[in-house]
């Protein structure tokens, strides 16, 4: 890792301590996941977007989004393994809409999985978090591919649970598309509500930081700019909560 790289790692890092967040602009992002070499599948790794699946959890509430999802684990030895398909659990306390549930979605497509892209991102918040908290042996690692759709008179929500924590100790949030929208502008808060910061994902590789321990999070609802065109936001978000961790949260 070249110095520039080191140094901007570092301030990051400090901010995330200070704060419990951080935005990072696109090009220091490219610059963090680009630091070996380009990344030569992101084209295809972007264009996954299009094949997503039906969230029909939260289509029972009339909301409109698509995704699919995988768990890693990571351990000492620092290698990050894809585990079997399992659902995604949250308890009530994190998810007041779809909490207490096991929610089964369509898996990542092998190729994506385990795709240059995606390990690149994987390692960088393995590192990167890993770092954060070095006693943290292992990790347990979720990575959704979130596709919001928004349509006239109806506005797509990125977070329709309201503001919240996602009951892990680390999220990143990357941005990977957006089409024709207005807003999904994303808020952090404090535990007893105040507005910490405020910032808007625009420009693909436009990323969040999250410490979850210590804030909370939400992400306006996305319009169409053009009601006659399609509009969406393409996010990939991955969390990191220790392997030691008594129960899934």
């Amino acid at each position: 890792m070249n110095s520039g790289v080191t140094d901007t790692v570092q301030a990051l890092e400090s901010g995330l301590q200070h704060d419990g967040f951080r935005f990072v602009e696109a090009v220091t992002m490219r610059e963090l996941l680009e630091a070996e070499r380009p990344l030569a599948d992101w084209t295809a790794f972007a264009d996954s977007w299009n094949d997503l699946g039906p969230d029909n959890y939260l289509a029972r509430h009339g909301r409109e989004r698509r995704r699919r999802y995988a768990v890693y684990s990571a351990g000492p030895d620092g290698e990050i393994r894809r585990e079997a398909h399992q659902p995604h659990y949250q308890s009530l306390d994190y998810n007041s809409l779809q909490g207490d549930i096991e929610r089964w979605f369509e898996p990542i497509a092998a190729n994506i999985g385990e795709g240059e892209s995606l390990r690149r991102i994987l390692a960088f918040c393995h590192g990167f978090f890993g770092a954060l908290a070095p006693a943290i042996s292992g990790w347990h690692i979720e990575v959704h591919q979130f596709r919001i759709e928004a349509r006239p008179g109806q506005a797509g929500e990125p977070t329709p649970e309201g503001v919240h924590r996602d009951g892990v100790d680390y999220v990143l949030v990357l941005l990977i598309d957006r089409q024709n929208i207005v807003s999904g502008t994303t808020t952090i808060h404090s535990g007893d509500g105040r507005e910490l910061g405020s910032f808007t994902l625009t420009t693909p590789l436009d990323a969040a930081l999250v410490d979850d321990s210590r804030v909370f999070h939400g992400v306006t609802a996305v319009t169409p700019q053009d009601p006659i065109l399609p509009a969406h936001r393409d996010v990939l978000v991955v969390t990191l909560r220790a392997r030691d961790s008594s129960a899934p949260r």
